[in-house]
């Protein structure tokens, strides 16, 4: 992942309220509460609003793949439909790429749409009279891309996503998870610099779903885009994330990497989704170790930053010195103590 000074998308105090007059009823329950979220949106529950998205705030940076998980309700849904302007946003300010597209005119937002978002949601909706590689072209086709172009580049995208031999097959041809594939490499047909992803694997049976997993961790180390995935599944968010947000009755309420999340979560709600994960899987060295040389022994099992704890553990079975850990580049950057891997797998019982 790249660092860039613009973030790919920013929300700043972003909410979502339903029912008639939200506008002004939300900058009457900020007035009232003094700008403090948690009053407002009891304020404005107590007068019959939905705050769907409360107070939203966090960047994604170029090239991550920023996970939003929560559960049924939790309002994750309706922010990723705020980030895009499929729906308006009651207050605040949502950058893509450092301008402000809130407000922003349809023609600005269909253009900003059209070339620079991809959307692929739980339901995507093929064109069933159309083959595979009429589907994946179709964005193209929308855009005015000459026949022979927009064909050259849908191929492009199937061989991508797995699909070579499938082009000229039709939707009900395929299976779940074809059709799936076929959806996502629609949604790259316009190389987007921004992904959405809303759930694109929840319907798919555990096996397909663990095998798209795979392919889009695949695709994203080709691509490289800037991406905000959707899902209710911890192990899911784990396995993708760059980074995840974790959502509850409208509020963000934790930020953090996997390993934040499995091993510092921040309140119960939190504890509660990761209970059941096995954390030596998810969490890495990097999390334990302390850094620059410091004191160890003469042993060199081999670690590195990004190791999971079970596999350093695995090195480490026999020794009792404190032993170096290294960076992607071979460069030490680091201890850690074999008692430390141990103790970070032990159970929570708060």
């Amino acid at each position: 992942m790249t660092e860039a000074a613009t973030p790919a998308i920013a929300c700043r105090n972003l909410w979502q309220v339903f029912g008639p007059g939200a506008d002004k009823a939300l900058t009457d329950a900020l007035s009232r509460s003094g700008n403090d979220a948690d009053k407002a949106a009891a304020n404005l529950r107590e007068k019959g609003y939905i705050p769907a998205v409360q107070d939203a705030n966090f960047e994604v940076k170029e090239g991550e793949l920023f996970v939003i998980m929560g559960l049924s309700g939790s309002g994750k849904s309706t922010l990723i439909r705020c980030i895009s302007q499929l729906l308006p946003g009651t207050g605040g300010e949502i950058h893509v790429d450092g301008e402000n597209v809130v407000g922003a005119s349809k023609k600005a937002l269909t253009e900003l749409r059209r070339k620079k978002l991809g959307m692929v949601f739980q339901h995507f909706g093929l064109f069933p009279h159309m083959t595979v590689v009429e589907n994946v072209a179709y964005p193209l086709r929308v855009q005015g891309v000459s026949r022979k172009e927009r064909l050259a580049r849908a191929q492009e995208v199937i061989s991508l996503v797995g699909l070579d031999g499938r082009e000229d097959s039709f939707p009900r041809q395929l299976s779940g998870g074809q059709r799936q594939r076929v959806g996502i490499a629609r949604s790259l047909a316009v190389n987007p610099d921004i992904w959405f992803l809303d759930e694109p694997f929840s319907a798919l049976d555990p096996l397909i779903r663990r095998q798209l997993q795979d392919e889009f961790l695949r695709i994203q180390a080709t691509l490289k885009k800037s991406i905000v995935f959707i899902t209710h599944d911890i192990a899911e968010a784990l396995k993708l994330a760059d980074r995840i947000a974790i959502m509850r009755d409208g509020k963000i309420v934790q930020i953090g990497t996997p390993t934040d999340i499995v091993l510092r979560p921040v309140d119960n709600y939190v504890r509660e989704f990761s209970k059941d994960v096995a954390k030596g899987q998810h969490a890495k060295v990097a999390s334990v170790m302390r850094d620059g040389e410091g004191e160890r022994g003469p042993d060199d099992p081999g670690l590195t930053t990004a190791m999971t704890l079970d596999a350093a553990l695995a090195h480490c079975m026999e020794l009792y010195e404190p032993v170096p850990v290294r960076d992607a580049s071979g460069a030490i950057v680091g201890t850690v103590h074999p008692s430390d891997l141990a103790a970070a797998l032990q159970v929570d019982e708060t």
